[in-house]
């Protein structure tokens, strides 16, 4: 039976539980996962809201995580929720002037840092600031530089609680509610400043039943988490896998990624489309530099996967003899050796935070990679629409999940209504009332529902682009077609109010050098590499290739390439990896003039 509260949800399973593990973590030093039980997972959350109490945090206080994952930071976040206090993610990547916004606007007096780099924007945002008067170090290796208002966690709930303490622990347990606030999870701001999203306990509780009707898993399920916790993604994904008793491992290195999912073996985690490119991208690469019996052998190995998963398995159609007998060759002589990129056992990936193009979900699931595309913001708790177990479509978001509701709105907008929804924007309630419309969530995204149910995304309409011509664009569907390619690593396109389209495109360095060498193009630099006449026309070709279902207005006319890659640090993407195309088109405009100037 599940709870009405996340604090509640957690000690459940820890009487449930108990010496099982909840959760890993890697200890560096001996290049070992190591395991924390429940009941051990569950007594340093309840330490941790003991010296929360005692420090004096009060029933709906906004208190901030400001780190990288680690198992220290869902003990703080659900220590903070159990006393009915309200958790601020504050994203690694975030700027001083970022984490310093949030920290005035969500009024944060105690904030947990994660390492050093951290810390060191913190200590200077509690020089100045009005609210943070406490900063708590949840690692030991941390320099606190003597700073009284500094404390390690360690040192923090090394201490004896009194009666009153343990008191006032049980009437917050028992005070509980489902209507409290559990979070304000500040938006990247893409296109403005971030405004904080408040979810209670009930949108974080009916999204975990939804997706225990939804998704079928056990409690010998192992999942690997490495998308920031700060997101409401993978956030909620973590709180589904501790409720249903399924083990976490909390990787801490996103660079260590390929060898800790060969070490982890994940049956189930969730993803982003940016992981999959980069992978679909490699495997390409690997094939052309395999010889032709290889590249025979895999192409062969591939179309009975597909056969087998997409023309058979997924509309649930009999699979005949003869390609039962097929499937079993090609799966043991390819098929299960992609599959072991991934660590060899996983059922399935929740894939969201933007589009996956329909023939790259075709291809994962053509050797069994069960990519679950789905669609949801931060809004509306994550998970608004997936795809079911059979019968998706791979050029959509799957269907929506159980009481959740959809409907297609004015310039196709998609809204949305259900348990998820937020409860507003923090101390915005004009911006509030503007999203709403009836009782309806509008998410901004435009889309389309087909006859049985899909949700297909084709845009956000905030990002719509209209040319002089007066033709409109959407960017996201041409950054689409365009990503998937090996040369190219990121692309912006510009087109608003111009007369024709443009793009700024990141090349693949390492391929780009690669192919340098093969053709003899001389170079000293990147800069030069990028700008030679030879690598001009290649990717002129490849763009002009990759576009040819586009209307001629959509195509893109002219590309520049970039010498570095577009980064959060540079305030040019989101901590979600979506582009700042207002700070992109600031930063880049000679760029931009140029390619409508020549």
């Amino acid at each position: 039976m599940i709870t009405t509260h996340i604090g509640e949800e957690i000690r459940d399973k820890a009487t449930k539980y108990q010496s099982e593990n909840a959760i890993y973590y890697k200890n560096i030093e001996l290049n070992t996962w190591v395991g924390i039980s429940w009941l051990d997972f569950g007594k340093k959350t309840q330490d941790l809201s003991k010296a929360l109490l005692n420090f004096g945090v009060q029933e709906h206080q906004n208190v901030a995580i400001f780190s990288e994952n680690s198992p220290e930071w869902i003990i703080a976040d659900i220590a903070i929720m159990s006393i009915r206090g309200i958790t601020v993610p504050i994203y690694a990547t975030n700027s001083k002037k970022e984490v310093e916004y949030i920290i005035n606007d969500a009024e944060v007096s105690v904030l947990f840092v994660g390492n050093q780099e951290a810390y060191n924007k913190a200590f200077e945002i509690s020089q100045t600031s009005n609210y943070l008067k406490l900063i708590i170090a949840l690692s030991d290796t941390i320099n606190l530089e003597n700073n009284k208002n500094s404390i390690h966690l360690n040192k923090f709930i090394a201490f004896e609680p009194s009666s009153e303490i343990e008191t006032e622990l049980q009437k917050r347990y028992f005070d509980s509610e489902e209507t409290d606030l559990a979070s304000i999870i500040y938006t990247s701001g893409t296109t403005g400043e971030p405004k904080g999203v408040m979810l209670d306990h009930t949108n974080l509780i009916q999204t975990l039943k939804a997706h225990d009707y939804e998704l079928e898993v056990s409690e010998k399920d192992v999942s690997l988490s490495f998308l920031p916790l700060s997101h409401i993604y993978e956030r909620i994904w973590v709180f589904f896998c501790l409720h249903r008793g399924i083990k976490v491992y909390f990787n801490q290195d996103p660079k260590q990624i390929a060898e800790v999912l060969k070490e982890v073996k994940p049956t189930v985690m969730c993803t982003v489309p940016r992981i999959f490119e980069k992978i679909f991208a490699a495997i390409q690469d690997k094939r052309k530099e395999a010889s032709p019996t290889k590249m025979k052998l895999a192409s062969w190995a591939l179309g009975i996967g597909n056969s087998y998963y997409n023309k058979h398995k997924r509309i649930d159609k009999k699979v005949p003899l003869l390609l039962k007998l097929k499937f079993k060759i090609a799966d043991k002589l390819v098929l299960s050796k992609l599959r072991e990129v991934f660590g060899g056992r996983i059922k399935f990936m929740p894939c969201g935070g933007a589009p996956l193009a329909a023939d790259m979900v075709s291809f994962f699931h053509s050797f069994g990679l069960n990519i679950k595309c789905g669609y949801g913001l931060t809004e509306t708790t994550a998970t608004v629409s997936l795809f079911g177990y059979k019968h998706f479509e791979f050029n959509s978001a799957g269907k929506t999940i159980l009481g959740t509701e959809i409907k297609i709105g004015e310039n196709d907008e998609i809204l949305v209504k259900g348990p998820g929804v937020m409860k507003g924007y923090y101390k915005k309630p004009k911006e509030t009332a503007e999203v709403f419309e009836n009782g309806w969530f509008k998410t901004g995204d435009a889309g389309m529902l087909d006859e049985k149910g899909n949700l297909i995304i084709t845009d956000r309409i905030k990002d719509l682009m209209k040319t002089s011509g007066g033709k409109y664009i959407a960017p996201q569907k041409l950054e689409l077609a365009l990503i998937n390619d090996a040369f190219i690593e990121q692309i912006a396109v510009i087109g608003d109010q111009q007369k024709y389209v443009t793009a700024l495109a990141v090349p693949s360095f390492e391929n780009l050098k690669k192919y340098a060498l093969e053709h003899k193009i001389t170079f000293k630099d990147i800069e030069e590499l990028i700008n030679h006449n030879q690598i001009k026309d290649m990717f002129e070709k490849r763009v002009e290739e990759l576009q040819k279902e586009f209307s001629v207005f959509e195509k893109i006319k002219k590309v520049t390439l970039l010498p570095k890659e577009f980064s959060i640090e540079a305030g040019e993407i989101t901590a979600t990896l979506k582009l700042k195309r207002k700070v992109i088109q600031k930063k880049y405009k000679e760029l931009i003039d140029k390619m409508y100037n020549d």
